[in-house]
């Protein structure tokens, strides 16, 4: 059962190795209800291997991983696959088929989900979703007709489809520039008031970051080294926190350091 903090998913002890390197090495990790939980860290560090714990397409090697009170790993396939469609998944391409409009790849999940549907529920879900990310004008475009954020906006709406209870986001400002990056932070704030979903958001954007997050969690070899609100990472004294968000020097501990 979910705890009385309102805990909806929990990550404790995970480890998480590729060959003989450890991507995970320990990490415990706490979502609580209704908000949006930010996961930073260097390219590399394992954000999008977390994600794919939360939503049972990997599996740790040790540990436990929990999501609305179930020990995912020990799911069978069907209660598997039933949790996954509690969870929208925004990827960092935005993967829309190209040959499909924008409102045909909004209603894939629909399609293969609820296949007794009328074509007028379907466009009357999809048009919900598209005003929701405010992409009603493209509906009918190809996704090499549109921006790339507008493909974004449009995995966004694919994600929400379902209504889900969480939305997991794979760097969801990555290679857009700043008026594009401002419109998805919006509207990743907007999905969780008007749909109320628990979100976690991987980023090495801490622009996005400080818009966007309830609280933040660094990841730093393979565990989170730090979580609390923008301001508490803001005015955070640890050395490899300040790297990260600062862009300060990386390299060797000086003698001050070390003896500090």
């Amino acid at each position: 059962m979910q705890n009385d903090r309102g805990t909806v998913i929990e990550l404790r002890g995970v480890w998480k190795g590729f060959g003989r390197k450890p991507v995970l090495a320990g990490l415990d990790l706490e979502v609580r209800r209704g908000e949006t939980l930010v996961i930073i860290g260097r390219s590399g560090s394992g954000k999008s291997v977390t994600l794919k714990h939360i939503v049972g397409l990997l599996s740790p090697d040790r540990g436990t991983v929990r999501v609305f009170g179930e020990e995912v790993a020990r799911l069978p396939r069907r209660k598997r696959n039933a949790l996954r469609l509690r969870i929208g998944y925004l990827f960092q391409s935005g993967a829309l088929l190209n040959w499909l409009t924008i409102a045909e790849n909004v209603a894939l999940p629909l399609r293969e989900h609820h296949p007794r549907l009328s074509e007028g529920e379907i466009r009357r879900r999809v048009d919900a979703r598209l005003d929701l990310v405010h992409l009603a004008e493209a509906r009918d475009l190809l996704p090499e007709q549109v921006s790339g954020g507008m493909r974004k906006r449009a995995g966004l709406a694919r994600a929400a489809i379902l209504d889900p209870e969480a939305i997991l986001y794979d760097e969801p400002t990555s290679g857009l520039d700043p008026v594009m990056a401002a419109s998805i932070n919006a509207l990743v704030r907007e999905a969780q008031c008007v749909l109320g979903v628990t979100q976690v958001v991987v980023t090495h954007d801490m622009a996005s970051a400080y818009a966007i997050a309830d609280r933040i969690a660094m990841l730093f070899e393979g565990r989170i080294i730090f979580t609390g609100t923008p301001e508490e990472i803001r005015s955070a004294d640890d050395r490899v926190i300040r790297q990260f968000i600062r862009g300060e020097r990386e390299g060797p501990l000086t003698q001050e350091e070390v003896s500090s």
